[in-house]
């Protein structure tokens, strides 16, 4: 019987819409996830007509942005004057201030203006930063201050995230229809829906780890241009996308560490285990202890560094005297040097030296020379026998 009523029960299918009652408002026309703005005028109030406390949200901003804020406070006002916001801005102490007053009559609106005011105090154009308050607008304020420790590097990688005249930050704003503005120790991200933010802080965080921001808008490109294509948009998209994998190069220094035995690698040899501890290093009393510098007066001492000082420059000044007198001696003469000498006076032939000399006979006479030759406007001989025809001819004439 129990086997029975089992079949039975199985047999019949379960109907879980039995207790559920028809839903004439719920059709499929119905967006669920559109997110309404808050009108006043269409119903849109509050349960007590107005809010029971006050909330206010207060920031502080440097000091170079006080002169721009001050030029577009009034309109900043004007803004939040609109949506029943008060604000405040003390110059004395450097802050913003926003709070909630009786006509606010939207709640979250405060939060919108608390983000107003961070941005602006970031460096946001007041234009740009007015849109937050719209209710599609969203923003992030991601922080890159702590990721990397050493300060040259966060430098290095920051300004990679920028690029060269802010190119690749731009491109970085098209792709995912954001603002972005780096500021010091943080990136503000504003921009319509959540999407679009998702993917820019991805992008920064992973520039700040090391991966560069080109690899990850070459990605974006490929994306934005799958998702044109109809057939293409329920598909995966893995197959089409690139996939960059990390090289770690091994340097030349690297490689030859490596190629040493363990005992030598990074010029250390290998410390044989002893259980008893390093013996302390000596301080100044202990050396002069053992000099026995330790007890002598202080005159003593300078007058003792004084004849070391003394005995020092002697040695100095000794050798160098003694280098000075290398200069003048001779060099001596080494055992092939005398071999080569001996040889050449071997080879030479005597009986013909003598013979040369005596076909050339005795020195020629030198002729003796007039000081005239010498001194300026004496005659040369070459002249003086011209002169000598010249006065022959004349006489015979």
């Amino acid at each position: 019987m129990a086997e029975d009523q089992s079949e039975d029960k199985s047999a019949k299918p379960k109907n879980h819409n039995k207790y559920r009652r028809d839903k004439p408002w719920d059709t499929p026309d119905i967006n669920k996830w559109e997110i309404k703005a808050w009108d006043p005028e269409n119903g849109d109030t509050l349960p007590g007509g107005s809010l029971l406390e006050e909330s206010s949200f207060a920031t502080l901003f440097p000091k170079y942005r006080e002169k721009y804020l001050r030029e577009v406070w009034s309109t900043v006002t004007r803004a939040l004057d609109k949506i029943g916001i008060a604000c405040e801005l003390n110059l004395l102490e450097g802050s913003m201030t926003v709070r909630t007053t009786k006509k606010t009559s939207d709640p979250f609106v405060i939060m919108k203006a608390r983000d107003l005011i961070k941005l602006l105090a970031r460096s946001f154009p007041a234009a740009q930063a007015l849109k937050i308050l719209k209710d599609e607008y969203v923003c992030d304020i991601i922080k890159i201050g702590g990721t990397v420790r050493n300060k040259d590097r966060f430098v290095k990688r920051r300004q990679r995230l920028i690029g060269p005249d802010g190119a690749t930050l731009k491109a970085l704003e098209l792709l995912t229809g954001c603002y972005i503005l780096v500021q010091g120790n943080t990136v503000s991200v504003m921009g319509e829906g959540h999407n679009g933010i998702k993917t820019a802080r991805k992008v920064i965080m992973d520039c700040m780890k090391n991966i560069h921001p080109v690899y990850n808008i070459k990605r974006l490109m490929i994306m934005k241009e799958l998702a044109k294509d109809e057939k293409l948009k329920t598909e995966d998209w893995s197959r089409f996308l690139p996939e960059f994998k990390k090289k770690n190069v091994k340097t030349k220094k690297a490689r030859i560490e490596a190629s040493k035995p363990n005992d030598q690698k990074d010029g250390k040899k290998k410390k044989v285990y002893t259980p008893f501890p390093p013996a302390p290093t000596p301080s100044k009393i202990d050396l002069q202890l053992d000099s026995g510098e330790y007890f002598l007066s202080e005159k003593q001492r300078k007058n003792k560094k004084l004849a070391e000082k003394a005995a020092v420059s002697a040695e100095k000044s000794r050798l160098k005297k003694e280098a000075r007198l290398k200069e003048f001696e001779a060099p001596e003469q080494t055992k092939m040097d005398t071999k080569q000498n001996d040889k050449k006076v071997s080879n030479l032939d005597m009986s013909a030296l003598k013979a040369k000399f005596e076909k050339a006979g005795t020195k020629r006479k030198v002729e003796t020379s007039d000081i005239s030759d010498f001194v300026d406007g004496g005659l040369s001989k070459k002249k003086e026998k011209k002169d000598k025809k010249k006065k022959r001819k004349k006489e015979k004439n």
